[in-house]
């Protein structure tokens, strides 16, 4: 990231390169409206505020991309983009290249190599597509031309806006995907500023070109959301079909029911799970109206947290999974050819 004194200095070197990219947009009323409670607020200045958005450039087809997103597919469809050969080899190499940090991430925080490294290739392939887009574009398109989401993602420019207030870093600079994720790991600006860590100790929280701060990050994320080291992910369960499966099915992301009342309910654990245990049930389409069925543990749960989605926990697991069984099979093979 371009470093500068102030925030409105940095816009102002960017006033001096090219023409605004879209005054029109800094004229909107609801942009204005914006602009007056944030300065209202006194987080920010009216001059800093109007040098930014008079250089926010549209990206009207996004809007298209956060109508259709890849986890709406059925399982079997999702699963070969996210659980692959490509991600399982390079999950290892990123393991014995980053062993330190991924050892120490584990020891402060509880989540293992094989998670970090799995949300890692998940979310950008281990660094090598952080995405391509302006973040103030992307936040900005969203926020103020998306009125489904739009409150939440006005929420999120301001958080971007602060955390490059902090920063010390120029707005207009910072990229990201189409729905203004960041760095590595891919956080949402609120998310940097909650869980990012300067993990080496450098006195920055890099999360695009810090492979330590990305891995230490997302260790302290999963353990804010209440990680249990050492404990299950995901067990196989059969169910009794009725409304209440389906209710239960309604209600995927909430652990609301332990091991005990779902068995009640028709639920039962292909794997030993104590009674007290909370679990929310996973149905997954593993082939053309063929349901699997799932119980999610509180890891999964907490997986969820990251990226709420059902599919997206699954093949985390199951990359991890791969990455470690790989990892330590390689770690083997030398010693048994001895």
């Amino acid at each position: 990231m371009i470093r500068s004194k102030t925030l409105l200095a940095a816009a102002g070197l960017i006033f001096a390169g090219h023409a605004l990219a879209d005054a029109a947009f800094l004229a909107r009323p609801d942009v204005q409206r914006y602009i007056d409670e944030q300065v209202a607020s006194g987080q920010f200045n009216r001059p800093e505020l109007e040098a930014v958005f008079a250089n926010v450039e549209l990206k009207p087809n996004i809007l298209k991309i956060l109508d259709k997103p890849s986890t709406s597919r059925p399982w079997y469809q999702f699963r070969p983009n996210h659980v692959n050969e490509r991600l399982i080899a390079g999950g290892v190499k990123f393991w014995r290249d980053n062993q330190s940090a991924l050892e120490r991430a584990q020891q402060v925080y509880k989540v293992p190599p094989q998670m970090v490294a799995a949300i890692l290739g998940i979310e950008t392939n281990y660094g090598g597509n952080m995405g391509s887009f302006r973040v103030v574009d992307v936040l900005s398109t969203i926020g103020f031309d998306y009125p489904r989401r739009a409150e939440y993602f006005r929420g999120e420019l301001t958080q971007f806006l602060l955390l490059a207030k902090e920063e010390r870093a120029n707005p207009l600079n910072f990229k990201g995907s189409y729905a203004g994720a960041m760095g590595m790991p891919q956080f949402m600006p609120s998310s940097y500023r909650k869980w990012a860590v300067d993990f080496d100790g450098r006195g920055h929280r890099d999360i695009w070109n810090n492979r330590s701060d990305a891995i230490g990050s997302i260790a302290h994320y999963f353990a804010n959301f209440g990680w249990i080291g050492g404990d299950d992910i995901i067990v196989p369960a059969q169910v009794t079909p009725g409304p209440q499966i389906d209710k239960l099915v309604a209600d995927k992301f909430n652990l609301h029911y332990t091991v005990g009342e779902l068995r009640q309910m028709g639920v039962v654990p292909q794997a030993p799970l104590r009674d007290d245990v909370k679990a929310v049930l996973v149905p997954l389409e593993t082939a053309p109206g063929i349901t699997e069925y799932w119980l999610g543990l509180n890891n999964f749960f907490v997986i969820t947290r990251y990226n709420k989605s059902t599919l997206y926990a699954k093949a985390a697991e199951e990359l991890a999974e791969a990455i470690r069984e790989r990892y330590y099979a390689e770690q083997f093979a030398p010693r048994q050819a001895q």
